[in-house]
């Protein structure tokens, strides 16, 4: 599906459905401390119907299935649905799964106990979605917004790569990324009250080829790019990364939890 918004990448379009391989494959990246700390909080554990928007290819769900919550994700994306259907089936996972914009999802309400979003709220019609997030919520339910980001100024490796997405992506607004706490729209503060956030860094781990697919991962590069500039992007980056990166190497990223309690 092609999206564009001019909130983002200066209405530029991409389509996650194109990068669905390199996601399913290179983007399951998140430590095993980003999945405790949520868990440590109550989160989504067991005796908790959990509901995740912009799921990709399932990526909290199947890696927060055994704390015991019963999942159900969305994502706008087919393609992306499809993987995480196969990749949740073969990790004999029981998560339920719909292609379905987070606008117009359409469940009773009060059928959660937490609502999660991962690395996607901002994509959202804030001003549509939030009453309806509400009402799906129990009474006491929570909103829980997550997000993990590399930090280009002071990494090298990310940096350089970044650079070479904004060679080819000028306008891509995920770059030149800093600590800070998870930004929330006001008209979320109509319907919650914010509970509790945190920031921290962490180290990722990675191969040249799997930092690489990570890359054409990223919005600004495989969702986007034409056919003619991923190749030239792909060769770009596999020389920088020849130039500068061993063959495994770490890479510092910040990450942030908002969790956010229904009024």
């Amino acid at each position: 599906m092609i999206i564009t918004d001019s909130r983002i990448d200066a209405g530029k379009a991409f389509d996650w459905g194109r990068t669905s391989e390199e996601y399913a494959k290179y983007r399951d990246i998140y430590p095993e401390e980003f999945y405790k700390k949520i868990a440590d909080r109550g989160l989504c554990v067991a005796g908790q119907n959990v509901l995740d928007l912009g799921t990709g290819t399932g990526v909290l769900p199947r890696n927060m299935y055994r704390y015991g919550a019963n999942w159900t994700g969305t994502d706008i994306s087919p393609e992306q649905i499809e993987a995480a259907k196969h990749l949740s089936k073969a990790g004999n996972m029981d998560i339920e799964f719909m292609a379905v914009p987070t606008e117009q999802i359409d469940f009773p309400g009060g059928s959660f106990d937490v609502i999660t979003a991962c690395q996607c709220f901002w994509y959202f019609d804030h001003e549509k979605v939030t009453p309806r997030l509400y009402e799906l919520l129990k009474e006491d339910g929570k909103l829980l917004i997550l997000y993990m980001a590399w930090l280009p100024f002071e990494d090298e490796i990310a940096g350089k790569s970044e650079e070479l997405v904004l060679k080819y992506s000028p306008d891509w607004t995920g770059a030149r990324e800093t600590r800070h706490p998870i930004q929330i729209p006001d008209v979320v503060y109509e319907y919650f009250d914010m509970e509790y956030h945190e920031e921290y860094d962490v180290m990722v781990p990675f191969t040249k080829e799997s930092w690489h697919g990570r890359m054409i991962a990223c919005r600004g590069v495989g969702a986007s790019l034409s056919e003619d500039e991923l190749k030239k992007w792909d060769e770009e980056h596999r020389r920088l990364l020849d130039d500068i990166a061993p063959e495994q190497f770490e890479v510092l990223h910040y990450a942030a939890m908002a969790v956010l309690k229904r009024r």
